[in-house]
């Protein structure tokens, strides 16, 4: 069983039994130590994964971690564990602080087997960070997780690359951090900085408030036709089209991503058309240069087409035999205006031969 397959198995142990994960020991033996064997480290060998590592540090005696990770007789990660139900707190690990400066470690881990946050000495060497380089989350795995939970694995651990990802990972954490707000609540530096590559004149109070407006809008709509374009794109992937050539996308030079606009205008034309048919009977074929609302999923029985391609104009196309009209819109909730049409058209079609 892969990486991946091992931690969804543990990411449905949580999901299902985290309200009696309530004491420490039970977190280490149904979801911490089945994470250190999906990383390959042998937790029946007690010279590779040492339970209760204790190692005296000046006057304090005999404090434990729970784990140690060994190699060699080296120990190159730590790990201190605490109950499903708690908070992560680095004030909760003192032990960890202490040991990452007397033992060889550079990499300790602090985990309720629920959140694992891992830390290094990116700050001051052989001084564990205040905050973690990369934070898991078992019950929300996402993809980029296990890339980087690959270089912790047995088979790949090699300490200088990780702590040079671990610089890399803080980084992109601080600057993730800094877009967002930035994405939010522009910054005047960041405004006049996107409107000087696209306004000449003065930056006025009322012009920098305007485009602050702009950029808060922009992102957003970015970021919606981003995820529309995956999602899109994984569709296609799953349900290709039978039919090939430039108009499907299959056969074209360049992608076909479907706008979110589009998707709300099919959607408005299913609802207009649901008073007639079966919604499912409407469905949405994109194109590289219009969006075809087809009845029973046929080429030969438009509906309506979507022209929104077009950045300075948008027309809705309806259609009476062969011929298509084309309406001039603003926004897809335009095309209410136009039901007759779209009941007309349905009509025709369904009283057809296919």
């Amino acid at each position: 069983m892969d990486l991946e397959a091992r931690l969804n198995e543990l990411g449905k142990v949580v999901r299902e039994h985290r309200e009696v994960l309530l004491t420490e020991e039970a977190a280490k033996t149904a979801l911490v130590m089945p994470f250190l064997q999906a990383l390959g480290y042998n937790v029946f060998n007690p010279s590779e994964v040492v339970p209760e590592f204790t190692a005296d540090v000046g006057i304090k005696k005999g404090e434990k971690v729970d784990y140690a990770i060994c190699d060699g007789g080296k120990v190159t990660i730590l790990i201190e564990c605490k109950p499903a139900n708690s908070e992560l707190s680095v004030k909760h690990a003192s032990q960890l602080f202490r040991y990452f400066a007397t033992t060889d470690a550079r990499l300790a881990l602090l985990t309720n087997g629920v959140v694992f946050q891992f830390f290094s000495d990116i700050d001051t060497p052989n001084k564990m960070d205040d905050k973690p380089f990369f934070t898991l989350q078992l019950d929300a795995l996402k993809k980029s997780d296990l890339k980087t939970l690959e270089r912790f694995s047995k088979q790949s651990f090699n300490i200088d690359q990780i702590v040079q990802e671990a610089g890399n990972l803080k980084m992109q954490s601080l600057v993730y951090k800094e877009l967002q707000k930035e994405f939010q609540e522009p910054s005047d530096e960041f405004v006049k900085l996107i409107a000087s590559k696209v306004h000449d004149g003065r930056l006025t109070t009322a012009i920098r408030d305007n485009f602050k407006a702009l950029i808060v809008a922009s992102v957003s709509s970015l970021i919606r036709d981003r995820v529309t374009e995956r999602l899109t794109s994984a569709l296609t992937a799953s349900n290709p089209s039978e039919e090939e050539g430039p108009e499907t996308g299959l056969g074209a030079e360049e992608p076909i991503f479907t706008t979110e606009d589009e998707v709300a205008g099919f959607n408005i034309v299913r609802a207009i058309g649901a008073k007639l048919v079966s919604p499912k009977r409407i469905v949405m074929r994109d194109a590289k240069s219009y969006c075809a609302v087809l009845l029973d999923d046929n080429n030969r029985k438009t509906i309506a087409r979507l022209h929104f391609n077009s950045p300075t104009s948008r027309y809705f196309g309806t259609f009476s035999g062969r011929e298509e009209t084309r309406h001039s819109v603003t926004d897809p909730v335009d095309i209410y205006q136009h039901d007759a049409e779209i009941l007309k058209r349905i009509e025709e079609l369904d009283a057809a031969k296919a």
